[in-house]
């Protein structure tokens, strides 16, 4: 019964006294109007039962962690599509007149940047890189999200969600630094870390004893292209894919139960090792 209002007489809405009617709530068994009536699975509802049954839903409902772990476990590749929502919203702001210059050059990788006595050490964009296109470039950005949804749907149930994540992240970090290794330029792009999932895809296929010659035949196309058309960075790819079959060996090493500690301690450890490469050889192959 709504507070501060007077029992309505039989017969009539508990909320409307001068509106007769004799539908009545499912839930509570109180008469309501056409206007208070809200269609439920079986009969109609008065307003605060739907009230009621809304918070009580809502207090049901789990929380987001657990709700993409439940997702994540019904196989649906949560990361990958994250990751390509993600891609392809930086890239539409790139678009963006009078905005979009300013996005690219925010995130896109130099060399330069592993430089810490220049002032601009900036050394996440070794990452951040993997999430910009060249605006100009439709086919650039579509492309890698196709590829990163083929290996995505493939790699990511295999591995999980987080060891997925840290493939990725880790690639793309390794075709950053073997720009620098490898006397490159300013790099944008995922496919550094898109060729990091070939890579380990391939070293799981051989792994589980699969025919892996497609794969490497795709691999090695891919590769060569990046030597013969132009403003294709060949040493991200180069760097992506060995720091992707790296990632999958260590893997494949830790992937008993009990090695699970000494999984997170090396993948840690081999991003570590990345940026602080990148950091330590940069005044020596930059100046």
């Amino acid at each position: 019964m709504t507070a501060g209002m007077p029992d309505p007489a039989p017969g009539y809405c508990y909320r409307h006294p001068d509106r007769p009617s004799y539908v009545l709530c499912q839930r509570c068994g109180r008469t309501i109007c056409p206007e208070c009536q809200t269609p439920a699975a079986v009969g109609v509802i008065c307003p605060d039962d739907m009230r009621a049954q809304r918070q009580e839903m809502r207090s049901q409902r789990p929380p987001l962690t657990r709700r993409v772990s439940r997702l994540s476990r019904s196989g649906a590749p949560v990361v990958t599509y994250s990751l390509m929502a993600i891609t392809v919203l930086i890239w539409l702001l790139q678009l963006v007149p009078g905005f979009g210059v300013g996005v690219t050059r925010s995130l896109a990788f130099n060399p330069l940047y592993l430089l810490p006595a220049e002032g601009f050490f900036e050394p996440w964009r070794a990452l951040t890189a993997a999430f910009v296109h060249s605006p100009s470039n439709v086919l650039h950005v579509l492309f890698n999200m196709f590829s990163l949804y083929i290996f995505g749907r493939i790699l990511e149930p295999m591995l999980g969600p987080w060891r997925f994540l840290a493939l990725y992240v880790l690639s793309g970090i390794g075709g950053s630094i073997a720009v620098l290794l490898l006397a490159g330029g300013s790099v944008v792009g995922a496919s550094g870390a898109i060729f990091g999932l070939m890579g380990a895809l391939f070293v799981f296929g051989r792994q589980l004893g699969g025919n892996v010659r497609s794969l490497l035949i795709i691999i090695v196309l891919n590769v060569a292209s990046g030597f013969f058309l132009p403003n294709i960075s060949w040493q991200a790819h180069l760097g992506g894919l060995a720091v992707g079959a790296l990632v999958a060996a260590v893997l494949v090493q830790t992937r008993a139960e009990r090695k699970r500690g000494q999984q997170i301690a090396s993948l840690v450890g081999l991003g570590v090792i990345l940026i602080g490469l990148g950091t330590a050889l940069a005044p020596v192959l930059l100046t």
